[in-house]
């Protein structure tokens, strides 16, 4: 029982990877790709880090150390990637409506000439 529990937990984490690459094809910008590898590819990782879990329980801490690489690198690097994106001047898509950036800088440069 607990092997069928393990593969459907895999199986549902293939799904978040795969929608994770579907994403990086689909998404219009550097930024919307980013943000839909990062999140549905963690989701996936740990899914299917927690179905091996389930399947192997020996491999618990193990998978657990990794789980927590995962958790902790990917979304630094991908923050660390759409800054250096951002500070590049890479274009974001047309439909993009908000750039929180841009508002901090202005503010920002108000606030240095008072």
């Amino acid at each position: 029982m607990t092997e069928l529990i393990g593969s459907i937990v895999v199986l549902v984490g293939a799904f978040f990877l795969f929608s994770a690459g579907l994403g990086l094809l689909r998404m219009p910008d550097v930024y919307t790709r980013i943000q839909a590898g990062t999140k549905a590819s963690t989701l996936g990782n740990i899914l299917v880090l927690a179905g091996l879990g389930i399947i192997h329980p020996d491999w618990a801490l193990k998978l657990l150390i990794i789980a927590y690489f995962v958790l902790m690198t990917n979304p630094l690097s991908s923050h660390a990637l759409s800054r250096a994106a951002y500070m590049i001047r890479t274009p974001m898509a047309r439909s993009t409506v908000a750039d929180a950036l841009a508002d901090r800088d202005r503010t920002a440069s108000r606030e240095k000439r008072r």
